[in-house]
């Protein structure tokens, strides 16, 4: 006969472990750039200090906004924000877990219903998403006819996989390598980093290694960049997809080290096509960021460089380096003072 005594019904986790969720939920959610509320963290801290239980927080998070729907930002997304921290939360306090394919795509189910109506579907559509990291360029996402196949490959791959007689190290940067592969295969339209990232978790744990400290709270926007630099090349540019950051990353997350982990040093330089010290009046076959420079001057003249960077997606490094290669080959010219002046297209 089974004893079923062996088997006890999950409760609440402890109130460390509690601080420890909710501080990865809501620092997770700086992968999109979003940020949670004043409400939010109210609601958080009552259930770390035991007031209320994981579903209330997450039941007053939904009623909140049913009952105050002007509290709605579309601009900052909040709402999103402190739904999906809520339900993050409740994920990670949960000690389940399952290595497949149907585990990731559910995990986006639980944490974006209500918010995106693809929720918990592999997208059928091709995307590229500009990113902070490459100055505005994509990394290339899997075909969407192949995603499936792709993700089937990658978990069949990962579950035959074997560590032993791996160093922990090595061990580190082969679960690197998988997370980089699961991230860019890229299942899902919106959530993509936040879904991975929460299943990463919840597979570390599954094999014994136990995360339980703010490297993922407190660097989310770091390992997104990570993944953006471990999947990008640009031959021409002389940049190659590297994996160095994102090592980092887990050597702090799972061995204790103390890498540095700034953000900054994951930003390429996109050369443009002229140099600054271009002479006069040389003809300039014009490049694609000096094309927009261009038409963005004529719709509006007294337009900033900042604001153009803005507009198009690049630095302001970038466009500033446009504009004075364009300045350089008479095809603009500036009127009046840099402050309240305007630009003039000349041909």
């Amino acid at each position: 006969m089974i004893n079923l005594d062996n088997y006890i019904i999950q409760g609440e986790p402890d109130q460390k472990e509690r601080g420890f969720i909710w501080h990865t939920a809501i620092g997770l959610q700086q992968t999109d750039g979003l940020k949670t509320s004043d409400y939010l963290i109210t609601t958080a801290n009552r259930n770390i200090n035991g007031d209320i239980t994981l579903e209330e927080a997450k039941e007053l998070i939904d009623n909140y906004y049913e009952a105050k729907p002007d509290k709605h930002d579309d601009k900052t997304r909040t709402e999103e924000a402190d739904k999906v921290s809520a339900r993050i939360t409740q994920l990670l306090a949960e000690k389940t877990f399952s290595f497949s394919p149907a585990e990731y795509i559910s995990i986006h189910r639980d944490l974006f219903e209500g918010i995106y109506r693809f929720a918990g579907k592999v997208r059928d559509y091709n995307i590229s998403k500009k990113e902070w990291a490459l100055n505005g360029e994509t990394v290339y996402y899997a075909r969407a006819g192949s995603v499936r196949d792709t993700l089937e490959y990658d978990f069949k791959q990962e579950k035959e996989f074997s560590y032993k007689g791996l160093s922990m190290l090595q061990t580190s940067e082969h679960i690197a390598k998988f997370t980089s592969g699961l991230w860019q295969i890229h299942a899902f339209g919106e959530g993509n980093t936040r879904t991975t990232a929460v299943f990463t978790i919840k597979y570390l744990r599954s094999i014994g290694f136990d995360v339980t400290n703010d490297i993922f709270a407190e660097n989310a926007w770091y390992f997104r960049n990570a993944l953006v630099r471990a999947n990008y090349n640009n031959l021409k540019q002389g940049i190659h997809a590297t994996q160095e950051y994102l090592n980092r990353f887990f050597a702090n997350l799972l061995l204790g080290e103390k890498n540095e982990l700034r953000n900054r040093e994951l930003r390429v330089t996109i050369k443009t096509d002229v140099p600054l010290n271009v002479p006069l009046n040389v003809p300039l076959k014009m490049n694609k960021t000096q094309h927009q420079v261009v038409n963005i001057l004529k719709e509006n003249p007294n337009v900033t460089a900042k604001q153009i960077a803005e507009v198009i997606g690049v630095s302001d490094r970038t466009v500033k380096r446009a504009i004075e290669a364009l300045k350089a080959a008479k095809i603009i010219e500036r009127s009046g003072s840099k402050k309240i002046g305007s630009w003039v297209i000349k041909e």
